[in-house]
């Protein structure tokens, strides 16, 4: 939201609420849907409509411009990686310098989304137990996931390396924390010939090998931290070891898809068994 303000809004940021018209946000929104895309134009009409409710709260008492103009019709994204996908995949991630290399796996084998992976914090991960605890999420409510046993290799091996960091994926920017792997994961995807492939892509590859092996709705809901109103007290009852035999069914498949294995030292390829460009 506060990307998408400085980007796209901040021109008018002196402005008077009462001066804003339905007809010039809905030129933005399809300025924006025609020259960057629908799913940013929606986002970012979604955020103004946002803004000015709680203005309304607040005690705003003009109309709210965005009444009445539609978002563009989405298609579903559906995109993950593929089997055949996933031994390249880990051979560009053997290559890729080891804060990101662990963050795009950390980001695989738990499904979490980007703004919790780049802020997660040792605090709210227990080791010993294999929990990591998400406080802030994007319904608002805290969500508990199982930390499966790769993920915790590697999550054990940066805390004994974290130099009194609180931040499992530290940088020296303003936050302290990594804050924009963009530049990180192009190189992965180029590396690995992978094309259409996004960060948020890893989620789905999580809850897609869950799917496939049968995993059920709830299940995989639970483990990708899902708050949807109709389904939030269905996982509410599910137990965690449920939810963490699920994910770590999936995960090993996808390691032993991807051939390689994690241990202390991070990912180590299975020479035996090869690639298909020859690499090991």
């Amino acid at each position: 939201d506060d990307r998408q303000y400085r980007v796209h809004l901040k021109h008018w940021g002196a402005r008077r609420l009462n001066t804003f018209t339905k007809a010039e946000i809905a030129r933005l929104h399809a300025k924006i849907g025609k020259n960057i895309g629908i799913t940013t134009a929606n986002r970012l009409l979604a955020l103004i409509r946002s803004m000015f409710n709680k203005a309304d709260e607040l005690g705003f008492n003009s109309a709210n411009p965005t009444r009445g103009i539609k978002m563009f019709k989405e298609q579903s994204r559906d995109r993950f990686l593929q089997h055949d996908e996933l031994p390249k995949f880990f051979v560009a991630l053997t290559e890729e310098e080891p804060l990101f290399r662990d963050y795009f796996l950390i980001a695989l084998l738990t499904g979490a989304r980007r703004a919790n992976l780049l802020s997660m914090a040792w605090v709210d991960i227990d080791l010993n137990v294999g929990i990591w605890r998400i406080p802030d999420t994007k319904s608002g409510v805290p969500v508990v996931l199982p930390l499966v046993e790769p993920a915790l290799r590697i999550l054990q091996t940066r805390h004994d390396a974290s130099d009194g960091s609180p931040w499992v994926f530290p940088s020296c920017g303003a936050t302290g924390h990594v804050t924009d792997p963009k530049k990180a994961w192009a190189r992965v995807c180029e590396r690995a010939g992978l094309e259409n492939l996004r960060m948020h892509d890893l989620r789905r590859t999580l809850g897609s090998f869950q799917a496939m092996g049968g995993s059920s709705l709830p299940v995989i809901g639970k483990s990708l931290g899902h708050t949807q109103l109709a389904t939030t007290m269905i996982y509410a009852r599910l137990q965690t070891d449920t939810v963490r035999q699920s994910v770590d069914m999936a995960t090993t498949n996808i390691l032993d898809a991807g051939s390689v294995e994690i241990d202390a030292d991070g990912v180590k390829l299975l020479e035996e068994r090869g690639v298909d460009d020859g690499k090991k």
